[in-house]
């Protein structure tokens, strides 16, 4: 979020907040370290603790302002492995929109800073305030995020943290798209009790410049663990939402989804066993997840031939729960199916998603007893401790 809009927020810093100057920035040639040019970031090292646990609480906790908790886990660029011992810096504005100072340990990124190191498990856990959006300003509230991994020389940026119900979000958000620089920033909020709990899962050098451990990595179908899961209106032909052209993350994106792709490479007794065991699954869990299969076969496309055979597969398996749905291609732009960037001759493509986030993709998939216990592995293994609280109100 920071590069794409670094001329713009380096004006609003210099003239609303001299603390600002601590942004980093970062530039494009070879020479540059791991992440990019980080300028000033020496200043997560000023007043850093000795000894630093996988949790940290900020002044802004014992404040009267809303308190706000940050967790997640830390994992290889595999999206799936933990990394332990990764160093976390954060940093935001009060409840005005300032980096006020009011400790010796302050700096320019304010007194509402602080670290946190993973764990085993790659876990960890931020108590602070929420922050406040700059007074007089459109921008978003946000939480800076820097990390340092102990076998790179130097710390890198990742996205901002940003709130999901924050009304200048969508807007800026349109105008600065963000680089999901170690997943995407977006916090879903929810609610226990009188505190917000936000879940934020860090991939180490998605999408980060230069990054020895993603720089070689060949690339697949479908978008990265750690992205988020864009909207995109299918035709369902059957199921949930028949006749309709609903969203799947739109409008079932609360909880857990699973999305099952298939292109140019249509296996039916294959795809029928995978349907079969997304209906069971879809019955186990109930509202808490939802499953999808989309068809986007381009050859010889026509939507009636395509409605009627899709309509036949549903009535043979008597599905209920599972939504069979198509496009005309995995590229096609009136459905905004492109945004999934599925490979339309891979065999198939498996994304599950948890609060519209990406927490697992399969490519290639055999319809196994193994790899249904491994999907199912995914959905029990990430929902985390707040996964049935309740979430912010959205305009």
């Amino acid at each position: 979020m920071m590069s794409n809009h670094l001329s713009f927020f380096t004006m609003i810093c210099l003239m609303l907040f001299s603390s600002c100057e601590a942004q980093p920035t970062h530039q494009t040639k070879d020479t540059v370290p791991v992440g990019g040019n980080c300028e000033t970031c020496e200043l997560m090292f000023e007043g850093m603790p000795d000894k630093i646990g996988s949790s940290d609480t900020s002044a802004g906790w014992y404040e009267n302002a809303q308190k706000l908790i940050v967790t997640g886990r830390v994992f290889q660029a595999d999206g799936k492995t933990p990394a332990p011992n990764i160093l976390i810096y954060y940093w935001h504005t009060d409840a005005k929109g300032l980096y006020s100072n009011k400790t010796k340990k302050s700096n320019q990124h304010g007194y509402l800073r602080g670290w946190v190191r993973s764990d085993s498990n790659g876990q960890y856990m931020i108590h602070t305030l929420r922050p406040a959006p700059y007074p007089n300003e459109k921008m978003p509230a946000h939480i800076h995020v820097l990390i340092k991994e102990p076998t790179l020389a130097n710390p890198y940026y990742v996205d901002d943290l940003v709130f999901d119900e924050d009304p200048f979000l969508i807007q800026h958000k349109k105008q600065y798209p963000f680089e999901e620089r170690g997943g995407n920033g977006i916090l879903r909020v929810l609610l226990n009790g009188n505190i917000q709990v936000a879940e934020h899962d860090i991939i180490l050098g998605l999408n980060i410049p230069n990054h020895p451990a993603t720089k070689d990595l060949i690339k697949t179908s479908g978008l990265s663990i750690g992205q988020d899961q864009p909207s995109f209106i299918p035709y369902h032909a059957y199921g949930p939402d028949k006749g309709s052209r609903a969203c799947p993350v739109c409008k079932y994106g609360r909880y857990h989804g699973i999305i099952f792709y298939i292109g140019n490479r249509p296996n039916w007794p294959s795809i029928k066993q995978w349907l079969q065991f997304l209906e069971l699954s879809a019955e186990q869990y109930k509202d808490s997840l939802k499953a999808y299969f989309v068809y986007g076969d381009e050859r010889n496309y026509s939507a009636a031939d395509r409605q009627q055979m899709l309509e036949a597969i549903g009535n043979e398996l008597k599905l209920k729960r599972t939504a069979l749905t198509y496009v005309p291609s995995m590229k096609d732009q009136e459905t905004e199916m492109y945004l999934n960037k599925i490979d339309p001759n891979a065999e198939n493509t498996i994304i599950i998603y948890k609060h519209r986030r990406i927490v697992g993709k399969f490519v290639n998939l055999s319809p196994t007893e193994d790899n249904f216990k491994t999907i199912k592995t995914v959905i029990e293994t990430s929902k985390g401790k707040y996964f049935g609280l309740m979430g912010l109100p959205h305009e």
